[in-house]
This record gives C-alpha cells, sequence and structure tokens, in this order.
C-alpha cells in the first residue's frame, strides 16, 4: 500500500472516531484537517465508508443523546422546574400536549357500494381496524 492511500485510510478512520464522538461533519473534518469537499468525495466514491460513516453518525446522535438524558437528570435532581416540566410532558401520560377536536359531521348522502367498498379498503390498508 502506497503513502497516499495509508494517509487517506488513516483520514477515514479518523473520520469515523470522531463522529462515533461528535456527530457533526464540518467539525470533525476541520478537526482532522480534511476538507468537506474530500469527506464527500470518499463517501460518494467508497460504499464501505459511506456505511461506516452513516453506522459512526448514528452512534454519535445515541452518544449525544445520553448526555443529554443525563443532564436533563441531573436537571431534575436539582429541582430545576423547566427540566421537571420537560421530563414529565414527555415521558406522562397526564402531562403530555393534547390536542381536541370539536365540530360536527353531517352526512349529506349515503355512499355508494363502490364509494363503501373504497373506504373499506382505505381503512384496511391503513391498518385502521384489522377486523375489517
Amino acid at each position: 500500500m502506497d503513502k497516499e492511500t495509508k494517509a487517506k485510510n488513516s483520514g477515514k478512520m479518523l473520520i469515523i472516531e470522531g463522529l462515533r464522538k461528535t456527530p457533526i461533519i464540518q467539525l470533525v473534518c476541520e478537526k482532522n484537517g480534511i476538507g468537506r469537499t474530500t469527506f464527500y468525495r470518499w463517501k460518494k466514491e467508497d460504499k464501505k465508508f459511506s456505511e461506516q460513516v452513516d453506522k459512526a453518525f448514528l452512534e454519535g446522535r445515541l452518544f449525544i443523546n445520553d448526555i443529554a438524558e443525563s443532564q436533563l437528570i441531573s436537571g431534575i435532581k436539582d429541582k430545576s422546574m423547566q427540566a421537571i416540566f420537560f421530563w414529565l410532558r414527555n415521558n406522562h401520560p397526564v402531562y403530555a400536549d393534547k390536542l381536541e377536536l370539536k365540530g360536527k359531521v353531517e352526512h349529506v348522502h349515503e355512499l355508494t357500494k363502490e364509494q363503501k367498498q373504497i373506504v373499506k379498503q382505505a381503512v384496511k390498508l391503513a391498518s385502521l381496524d384489522k377486523n375489517i
């Protein structure tokens, strides 16, 4: 393997490792001295690298989510009302955002047999009623 290929492979590994910790392409590229254009060219030309990047990016997002949740829990322990409210709104049905719809449905005319069949098929395809 020539020197240029080794440098490219090393750069790719740095990108993948960086995305696992910081899933922001611009920052990872800057930190490792690799241009964004080069990154996207590598991603386009190398399917394996592209798959590794996608996986590392997902791992990085999950890692950041863990950090954020940890900070949220710390906020709850510190009695931050904002953190407490956020947690309850997103994890407890009593505090969740609700949408209430009110209205009146007027039945203008009876559906034809063909229209009823279309509605029945649509509901079945939407899996809203498994008994149809």
